[in-house]
């Protein structure tokens, strides 16, 4: 009677250990997603952008989200009722194949950057090797924490300029 007392006895701690591990795993991810999610809306206050990309004086800033939901419903939250260099900021979900036109920044998940993304746009994404295709900013995870590295040229092409304070904080920052 004993043994099988301390078989359930393992059993029930076996299963609370891996409910605290999901937990904590689901905890973690949850905070990656607000943090990269505020990183998105900061970059926007540290990116100057061609005249063309505002038509208006009151065109909002948008920040559209591919690939990635979590991210856009933490966004959408975030931004509600705030402004960046004075403009509105309004977020769009994109599916794949939609059209990037008057996005501001775009936050590529886990999906392709879009061939039709051109001059004023901010790419965003968080897949290892995302430069040599077109990111400008990636998010990476070092020693636990979420970091980002710049890449100037497709910024450059894009016709964007990156304020020296947030390259300064970047984990890297590539030149070419």
């Amino acid at each position: 009677m004993a043994a099988v007392n301390l078989s359930r006895a393992r059993l029930w701690l076996a299963a609370l250990l891996v409910a605290v591990s999901a937990c904590a795993v689901a905890q973690g991810e949850r905070a990656e997603v607000q943090i990269k999610a505020t990183f998105l809306y900061k970059f926007g206050g540290f990116v100057d952008w061609p005249p063309s990309s505002f038509p208006a004086a009151d065109t909002p800033l948008t920040i559209g989200v591919l690939g990635a939901d979590a991210l856009a419903e933490e966004l959408e939250r975030i931004v509600s009722g705030r402004s960046i260099q004075g403009r509105p900021v309004k977020v769009r979900r994109l599916k794949r194949g939609e059209p990037v036109a008057q996005l501001h920044i775009l936050f590529v998940g886990q999906a392709e950057i879009p061939q039709d993304a051109g001059q004023g746009l901010l790419i965003v994404t968080d897949v290892e090797r995302a430069q040599p295709r077109g990111s400008m900013i990636n998010f990476v995870t070092v020693d636990d924490k979420v970091r980002f590295d710049i890449a100037l040229a497709p910024a450059e092409r894009g016709n964007l300029k990156i304020s020296a304070r947030l390259l300064a904080v970047a984990r890297k920052v590539i030149a070419s």
